[in-house]
């Protein structure tokens, strides 16, 4: 039965599972620490499996961005048509991120959440500096590029990408080889994400059961209130907000979108992490959605890197929430620069560990919230960190999807096929064919007559 299941439903069978052993090890005290199931199987061989898949994913980042960026900057020709790219993707993030945020600030003033808790913080929090905007613009231009790919820089990497593009155009006819090659490399690095992919419902099941046996739902029911009203916006602003944009700026049908979308999701609930979901997004949104690559490759790591929906409807809720728990009355004033700062600390801080609170302390400063109210909510932040990225990883691909269809780089036959896609799927086999053509090839071709020209000269 497990072999004839498709990736997708073996990747909900995994996650479904994981949860529920999770909260059994959770429930049942198995998970006490120092116990053998602690010990031997959540912080031992799940923790494992989970770290192998994860780093198995982030592997792929930085090649996949550099590579697929070039060869997209060399696929649209025209730096004019690059630039009108960037700005639409740039100003829709920025629009959809503004209504995140107001969309939970709403929805928490009129559920009242914190009101009437009298809750006092038990845990301090620490709010970490986060970078100059000014040094964030400045540091774009990388001064050591192979330092910012080991770093996962990813604005550093973009920047750098692009040029190589554009310097690639400028030489012309001479560099059609080297286009050709980088094209290659592509596609071998996406066939590298279908084979990872395969592994992705025992990873999704260890992370899960290991996120889950150590947190539990015993926080989230302290904090019910709060964790409902972040999780009710956060399905608002995708399901609903999302979804009329796309289908109102792009005609594109929704339901197709959102069957296509569930494989990228689940990988970003796992992982938390929309940097590491970046190889499986560009593979969704090229290969199943028929988006072309010269915009995808720019469209999706850029918006991992700014585009933070999901964090900004945390920050919207957050702030709703501590206020009223402090007794503290915001002004429509107060309320906007809660919008303003959210928006542009989500380009303030990119690429920064822990963004989501450190973006969260910069508002509070600003309206003059007591930071150490966020120490309440550290509690259930991790497992909310799981649905903000699976909407952060959604707006991204709806956003490229929308910018796509505008400039027409994207193939409507492949959008509206239900089976797109879905058989570039790795098992194990390699045609024997193939296998001795290219091992002819490389033998004629380097152990044979070149070779022996090789040596005449």
């Amino acid at each position: 039965m497990w072999k004839n299941m498709g990736l997708t439903s073996k990747i909900l069978v995994a996650m479904v599972l994981g949860i529920i052993l999770g909260l059994i090890f959770n429930y049942t005290g198995l998970n006490a620490e120092g116990g053998f199931v602690n010990n031997y199987l959540v912080n031992g061989l799940f923790s494992i499996i989970g770290k192998l898949f994860v780093n198995s994913l982030k592997m792929l980042v930085v090649p996949l961005v550099l590579i697929s960026l070039i060869c997209g900057v060399c696929g649209i020709g025209d730096i004019r048509l690059l630039g009108r790219i960037g700005t639409k993707t740039f100003f829709i993030y920025m629009v959809t991120t503004a209504i995140a945020i107001a969309t939970a600030i709403g929805l928490g003033s009129i559920f009242g959440i914190g009101k009437g808790m009298n809750l006092k913080p038990e845990n301090a929090f620490e709010a970490k500096d986060a970078p100059p905007l000014i040094d964030v613009f400045s540091n774009i231009i990388p001064s050591n590029p192979i330092s910012a790919m080991a770093n996962g820089d990813m604005l550093s990497i973009i920047f750098f990408a692009i040029l190589i593009g554009i310097s690639i155009l400028m030489v012309g006819r001479p560099a059609k080889g080297l286009v050709q090659s980088l094209e290659l490399i592509n596609e071998v690095i996406l066939k590298m994400v279908t084979i990872i992919m395969n592994l992705a419902p025992y990873g999704v099941f260890a992370l899960l059961v290991q996120a889950m046996s150590d947190l539990g739902l015993d926080l989230m029911v302290s904090l019910f209130g709060y964790v409902a009203v972040l999780v009710g916006s956060l399905a608002f602003h995708f399901f609903v907000t999302m979804m009329i944009i796309l289908k109102f700026t792009s005609g594109l049908s929704v339901r197709t979108f959102l069957a296509k979308m569930r494989e990228v999701q689940i990988f970003a609930f796992s992982t938390s992490s929309s940097n590491a979901t970046i190889p499986v997004s560009l593979r969704t949104v090229t290969k199943r959605m028929g988006v072309d690559n010269s915009v995808a490759s720019f469209t999706i790591p850029f918006g991992a890197t700014i585009n933070m929906d999901g964090t900004a409807i945390m920050q919207g809720t957050a702030t709703i929430f501590i206020a009223n728990l402090y007794g503290i009355d915001l002004s429509a004033g107060q309320y906007l620069m809660v919008i303003l700062m959210s928006v542009l600390a989500s380009v303030g801080t990119a690429g920064v560990p822990g963004v989501g609170l450190i973006m969260l302390s910069m508002v509070f400063a600003q309206v003059g919230l007591p930071i150490e109210g966020i120490g309440l909510i550290l509690g259930v932040d991790r497992l909310l960190d799981m649905l903000r990225t699976a909407v952060n990883v959604g707006g991204d691909a709806a956003v490229t999807a929308i910018v796509a269809k505008s400039e027409g780089k994207m193939d409507l036959n492949v959008y509206n096929d239900p089976e797109a896609g879905t058989k570039d799927v790795f098992n194990g086999y390699i045609d024997p064919e193939s296998e001795q053509e290219f091992a002819h090839v490389m033998s004629d071709g380097i152990m044979g007559s070149e070779y022996d020209d090789l040596n005449k000269r």
